[in-house]
Formats: structure tokens, sequence, C-alpha cells
């Protein structure tokens, strides 16, 4: 039987631009695994690592998608507020990991994103100064939508545990 997990939907934040060109899966994986170490020691990084991958990474919009088994996503969720960088090609980039949501599947956290996405773009709807930028984000707010496909394999489930 797979071992539960849970999904952790993060938001890299970073002031420097370049930082957009650096989060891949490897980078994050890798600044994740040490903020874990220096948190809660070698234990803690165990414990972590036995499920811990990164399922889903979107360098475009920040958004990342992490798994772990159940009964160790409180040590990797207490440890993402000491992501300080990302590291890509020798180079340091600073930046922060948001925790937005953690679900027991990927579906929930996809869920989880429409709606916050679909907040984010109001709250721009809200700040516009012309008529212009208004017509625009109402345009992307209409774009947004949630269409059940039939799954053919499953994946969005995806507790079989292996990495």
């Amino acid at each position: 039987a797979a071992l539960p997990c849970r999904y952790v939907l993060c938001e890299v934040v970073s002031e420097d631009p370049r930082c957009r060109q650096c989060i891949e899966d490897r980078a994050v994986g890798l600044a994740v695994r040490d903020a874990i170490g220096r948190v809660h020691g070698d234990y803690g990084l165990a414990c972590c690592s036995i499920s811990f991958t990164v399922k889903y990474l979107n360098a475009y919009t920040g958004t990342v998608l992490l798994r772990c088994r159940k009964d160790s996503y409180r040590l990797l969720c207490s440890a993402l507020p000491f992501v300080r960088q990302l590291e890509s090609r020798s180079q340091r980039y600073p930046c922060f990991l948001h925790t937005l949501h953690v679900g027991g599947t990927i579906r929930t956290c996809q869920k989880f994103l429409i709606q916050y996405n679909r907040r984010q773009l109001l709250l721009l709807l809200q700040n516009c100064t012309n008529e212009d930028e208004r017509q625009c984000i109402q345009k992307s707010l209409l774009s947004c939508s949630l269409t059940e496909e039939k799954s053919q394999s499953g994946d969005e489930e995806d507790d079989d545990g292996t990495a």
C-alpha cells in the first residue's frame, strides 16, 4: 500500500527579476533540503527526504508544488520560511517561499490555485487606473475556468509513493 502524501503549494517570491530564470526543480529541491537540514538536522532531513519531490514547477508564475509523506509535512512546512535563496550556475538569487496551501491531492491544490489567482486578479482590477487596464484584466478573468477532464492514468492523485 502506498504511503499517504501531502502536497505543499508555494510561490517563489523575489525582488530580483533574474531569479525567475533559475527556478528549476533541482535548485528548489536543494534549497528546501538545505533549509530542512539547517532547521531540523539529519533526523528531520531523513524524515522529509523519504518521498520528498518537486512535483510541479512553473518558472513563469513562480508556482511550486512539493510532495512529501503525510507524517513529515509539518517538518517540511516549518523549514520553508528558512529558504533564503536559490542557486543556479554558481549564482545565488535571494528569494523566499510563500506557502499558499497544503492539500492531500494535486487536484485540491489545483483548485485552490485557480481561486487564489482569481482573487489576485480581482485585486488588480480594483487597483486599475484607467479603462484599458480594466478591460485587459477583465479579459484575463473571463478566461479563467476549471474544466473537468477524464484522467487517463489517475495522475492527479499520485499517492503511489514513488519519487
